[in-house]
């Protein structure tokens, strides 16, 4: 074991991928400047920084990975995904079924998400509920550094595309290269999860499956189901709602899709009682396929969910109260009857 930060984690699986396979590349916007040791290590020919140009360089991940590279694009954010929406959702999600099989699609795009520290929201969204709505579309948000090495590491090994998301907010890249000077005076430091942006990391890296929970946390009495920072959320809403006399489990997805029906069943079985927390927007995504998934299952449960219900504010007070917190998790929890 070592210990990592998130951002380092990544970065040392996706180091491990390329020294073990000449074919993984990688490029996005400031590439060579977010990660200098790739680029010190593996040169300007596999660490390539492109223009602000989404969709174009999207749809050279998709042609490389197309005719026998692994490319693994960064977007940056999660938000800037949109401009390139049709390469992901009409290409990339697709190109296999249209070919028969013929045309692999091994391409990992990676990108930042989520809130808590101002950007407004055209910075902070998540998105993954959309995305995994779309075919042959795999999409992991990692909670810990173990499980984001571990991820990335499968994902670049997986022959389909896998949207790889980081939480900005665990990764100590992201904060100091889009919230470093210019959010100094704001203080968001105490809401960053310390468990989750730096931990112990396994050392040879053990791969982590697409589509397999963990259990967090376990519980009696209600079950709370979440991913990326909602999952440090729910932990310490646990721990509040212990001290009156509810036992909650924390149910850590770690892939929206492939989506661990299995664990989402066996938890809520147990509790019968489930609280969704979403960083995503309520409507049309993973809170809803959830629901749905218990339904499915014929599993008879008090349901309710935590999400983003509109456009996240700018300022810290009113986005703190748009995200899921700790008082709105505790809140739904203690009103499931």
């Amino acid at each position: 074991m070592t210990i990592m930060k998130y951002g380092q984690a990544v970065d040392f699986a996706v180091a491990e991928a390329m020294a073990e396979d000449d074919r993984v590349v990688t490029w996005g916007e400031d590439v060579k400047l977010i990660h200098r040791d790739l680029l010190v290590r593996f040169g300007p020919e596999r660490v390539r920084d492109t223009p602000i140009s989404e969709s174009a360089f999207l749809y050279a991940g998709i042609g490389a990975a197309m005719t026998g590279l692994r490319p693994v694009v960064e977007i940056m954010l999660i938000d800037f995904l949109p401009v390139a929406w049709s390469g992901i959702v009409n290409a990339a999600s697709k190109f296999r079924d249209f070919s028969g099989g013929r045309w692999e699609i091994p391409l990992v795009v990676r990108a930042g998400c989520g809130g808590w520290y101002t950007d407004g929201g055209q910075h902070e969204q998540a998105l993954w509920g959309q995305l995994a709505a779309y075919p042959n579309i795999n999409v992991v948000c990692p909670s810990t550094p173990a499980d984001a090495a571990g991820l990335m590491l499968t994902a670049v090994e997986t022959d389909e595309v896998v949207v790889f998301l980081e939480h900005q907010l665990l990764s100590e890249q992201w904060i100091d290269y889009l919230a470093g000077g210019s959010r100094s005076t704001v203080d968001f430091d105490h809401l960053i999860p310390a468990d989750g942006a730096q931990g112990e990391v396994p050392l040879p890296l053990e791969q982590v499956p697409l589509g397999r929970a963990a259990v967090r946390r376990e519980g009696s009495d209600v079950a709370l189901i979440s991913l990326g920072v909602g999952v440090h959320r729910c932990i310490e809403a646990a721990q509040v709602l212990g001290g009156s006399g509810i036992d909650a489990s924390v149910l850590d997805l770690r892939s929206v899709s492939p989506l661990d029906r299995d664990a989402v069943v066996d938890q809520v079985r147990k509790t019968r009682r489930v609280v969704v927390v979403d960083e995503d927007y309520v409507r049309g995504g993973l809170s809803g396929e959830i629901a749905a998934v218990l339904l499915e299952a014929d599993v008879a449960a008090a349901y309710a969910r935590v999400a983003v219900e509109g456009t996240i504010p700018f300022a810290p007070h009113l986005e703190y109260a748009a995200l899921p917190n700790v008082e709105r998790i505790v809140a739904a929890a203690a009103g499931l009857e």
